[in-house]
């Protein structure tokens, strides 16, 4: 397989955090470890109205040394207050930040109807922070992934006028992290040529397509108008807020890669990282099992015997 590509570039204004340090618990392989953990929201337009979220588990000391490097700092100066944000101190205050990130994605199990079921959702997962003094001046480049994908699939969906979501077309497929892990994702393209494009492939599960494609990440709320009927008449409308978040291709390679090749991916290679798949999320699933037993076992309830009569000792 050849290197796979998975970039994000991102900068604009901190617009929150949820950052914190915390150290690794007494089951880990070095306890007692400070690490931080957390997102930073990143917002990628001048409106502000564009955010992109980064998360972070940024392990801060080796045997005990804090490491001063340009992300530790970077962080740090985020989680003590010291880069400033929109939501706390106002546009014109908040810190720029640039970062350089990957699509990855965050998974765990749940229960549902009495079924567990996997989540799956992508991310922005860890990389490099700086602090800067100047952004880009084109919006479009301060938020862009390029990645490459085995594509799949692609469905065309109509629009939703009251989501404001446009008509697109989803592609389904796969990307791979720097270990060359399998993650099974799924992209949009809403510019009409791109949509012709995509179905254009005819990519499907038995024909993949290897390609490498590229775009921004969008992320804003909408407000919408819900109507609730009343007892007499009147009928009570309400402004709720609906988030949109999604990965829009913008450009994809004029010539896909060549399929089951050495030089690029080959199907063997596929079928390995779908079986170590599949053995990474039962190991994790173990792990959430065995958590969630010793939690209940934490806070299981000892119920004493009743006191016989006449007997009570306090």
């Amino acid at each position: 397989m050849k290197k796979p590509i998975n970039t994000v570039h991102l900068s604009g204004l901190l617009y929150e955090h949820d950052l914190t340090l915390k150290t690794t618990g007494e089951n880990s392989k070095k306890p007692g470890t400070p690490f931080i953990s957390g997102t930073i929201s990143i917002a990628t337009d001048d409106a502000i109205t564009n955010i992109v979220q980064v998360h972070f588990t940024y392990v801060t000391a080796i045997t005990g040394k804090l490491t001063p490097n340009a992300t530790f700092n970077a962080l740090n100066a985020i989680l003590e207050g010291k880069a400033k944000s929109v939501m706390e101190h106002g546009k014109e205050n908040a810190a720029k930040i640039k970062c350089d990130t990957a699509v990855g994605l965050n998974e765990f199990y749940t229960d549902r109807n009495g079924k567990e079921e996997l989540v799956s959702t992508k991310r922005n997962e860890g990389g490099f922070v700086h602090i800067v003094n100047e952004i880009e001046t084109d919006e479009k480049v301060r938020n862009r992934f390029d990645t490459d994908i085995v594509i799949t699939g692609v469905v065309r969906k109509e629009a939703d006028e009251e989501k404001n979501i446009p008509e697109k077309v989803v592609v389904r497929g796969a990307i791979f992290d720097f270990k060359k892990s399998l993650l099974p994702v799924e992209f949009e393209a809403t510019n009409p040529r791109a949509m012709d494009y995509f179905e254009g492939l005819e990519a499907s599960a038995k024909e993949p397509v290897f390609t490498k494609v590229w775009g921004r990440q969008v992320s804003t709320t909408v407000i919408v108008s819900v109507s609730e009927e009343n007892a007499w008449g009147e009928i009570d409308i309400k402004q709720v807020p609906r988030t949109y978040k999604g990965f829009v291709i913008t450009g994809a390679n004029p010539v896909p890669y060549d399929w089951d090749d050495e030089s690029t991916i080959t199907a063997e290679e596929v079928k390995a990282a779908i079986q170590q798949r599949e053995l990474d999320l039962a190991a994790m699933k173990k792990r959430q099992d065995e958590y969630k037993a010793s939690k209940a076992m934490a806070s299981a309830v000892v119920v004493p015997s009743a006191p016989k009569a006449g007997n009570f000792v306090f």
